[in-house]
This record gives C-alpha cells, structure tokens and sequence, in this order.
C-alpha cells in the first residue's frame, strides 16, 4: 500500500518470573528491589570553548505525570543559564527573582552579568531559608574570566551531574572535549536517566553557552515519541460516568423599581 509506513511490534509486560520471584521471596529470604525514581536528571560540563547544561523534561506529582514537557533549564542572564530540580515552583521563582536583581545590576552598571555574582546570590537566598525552599540548582556560563560551572551546594567541579547520570559522565567525560562532543556526552546522560529512573522522562533539553553566544537546544532528543494516536481523540458519550443527584434551581428574574413607580426587570 502506498503511503504504509510499518512501526515495530510492541512489547508488553512479561509476568512470566513473577512466581519465580515470588517463591525466592518467600523461601530465600531474598528481597525484591523497587522501583527507582530519584527525580528530576540535570547536568552540566564544561567543554573547550564554553559550557553544556542538560535536563530531561518531566515533571511529576508523586505518581502522577504533571507535564511530558517541561523546561527545567532556566534563564538567568544572557550568558548564564541554570538547571533546577526540586519542587517547580520553588526553582522558577528563585531563578526569576536572581534574574531580574543580575538585569537590574547590568543597567546600573552596563556590564556582563558575571557568573559568580549569580552564584552569591542564590546560594544566599537558599541558604537563608535552611532547605525550605526546595530548589537543587546547576548554574553554568561563560563571562569576562572564562567558563563557569557550579552547584548551589557549594561545589566547583569540571563536571556535575544527578546520580542517575554518574555512570555516563564517569566512563565517558575528558578534558577538552569539543561542542559536539560535548553536546553528544550531554545527551546521553540525560537519556541514562530518563530510560532509569521514573522521576526523570520524555524528551532531552540542551544548552550550549560559549563566548558571546548562547543556544538553547529545546527538545534536543525525543527518545520517546507517541506513535499512536486515536482517530477518535478523547470523547466520552452521556451516561459513562453515573449521576448520584440532580438538583435545579430556577431563578427569579430580579425586579428593580426605577424612578416614577415603573417596574424594570433584567
């Protein structure tokens, strides 16, 4: 047929060893191991000509999925970017507020934010509220001393990363990589997580911050497309869901008396 495009077959789940797991459970003694969701994925590397921030792009609600797509990485100046897990709120309102005092300090001054100057401020504001606000932050950006990457738990290191990253960055990151390379090593350690970890999923954000210019990548990867859509959409006929009670209220018009006796209704 013209125009057929064959999509590979679906697996499903296999509950084939459930009673072998079950049965090591009960007589070994042997503890079965859970599931893991540490949350949301971010890292960051410091490349030869600038910086490379990632993020995966979902955000959940305990079990729930909140958003498939969501930007975790956040503006801050046009040369600094930064990374934020933790609760949504917390991390786009301490972005924002740093954003706005750094565009504040560059119309007073006419000058590049520096990198450093964002980190002072967060890292005063986080740490004035003893972790009650919930932000995890990746800060990188290329000023007048070079490129810069941090975390806001006061570490300075040439790469950092969310654990479900650790094992891509730590057999795979070089010194001196190039933008391609580093963009590539980026990727995959977001897709580490987001393939292991139910915290993190969907699709793969990328920002590349060098000397006088900035990309951000949105949807740099789409590792999990939805390759099935109904023709009938999301339609739900009258009666699917049951109606305990019915109550109806008929409401009286209301009657005004205007000047000279006459009756006015609305």
């Amino acid at each position: 047929m013209a125009g057929y495009m064959e999509l590979p077959t679906k697996g499903g789940f296999d509950f084939g060893l459930c009673r072998r797991n079950e049965s090591l459970a009960e007589k070994k003694g042997l503890k079965i191991p859970g599931f893991l969701k540490t949350g949301t994925t971010i890292v960051g590397l410091v490349f030869k000509d600038g910086v490379v921030l990632g993020a995966d792009t979902r955000a959940t609600e305990g079990p729930v999925v909140a958003d498939k797509n969501c930007e975790k990485i956040h503006f801050m100046a046009p040369n600094i970017y930064c990374c934020g897990a933790g609760t949504a709120a917390d991390t786009e309102a301490v972005t924002d507020m740093v954003s706005s005092q750094l565009q504040l300090h560059r119309y007073a001054t006419g000058r590049e934010s520096r990198v450093v100057t964002a980190l002072s401020l967060l890292k005063s504001h986080l740490f004035k509220y003893q972790g009650h606000v919930s932000a995890a932050l990746v800060l990188g950006g290329v000023d007048c001393t070079g490129p810069h990457l941090h975390t806001i738990l006061f570490l300075l290191q040439r790469w950092v990363l969310d654990l479900a990253a650790m094992s891509v960055f730590e057999s795979k990151y070089k010194e001196g990589l190039t933008r391609e390379e580093g963009i590539d090593l980026v990727a995959q350690a977001i897709s580490a997580g987001v393939f292991n970890d139910l915290g993190s999923g969907s699709n793969v954000d990328v920002c590349v911050i060098t000397k006088g210019k900035t990309e951000y990548l949105r949807n740099h990867l789409l590792p999990n497309p939805r390759t099935y859509v109904s023709s009938k959409g999301y339609s739900f006929t009258k009666g699917q869901t049951e109606v305990l009670s019915t109550k109806i209220t008929q409401l009286k018009p209301k009657v005004d008396v205007a000047e000279g006796g006459d009756a006015m209704e609305e």
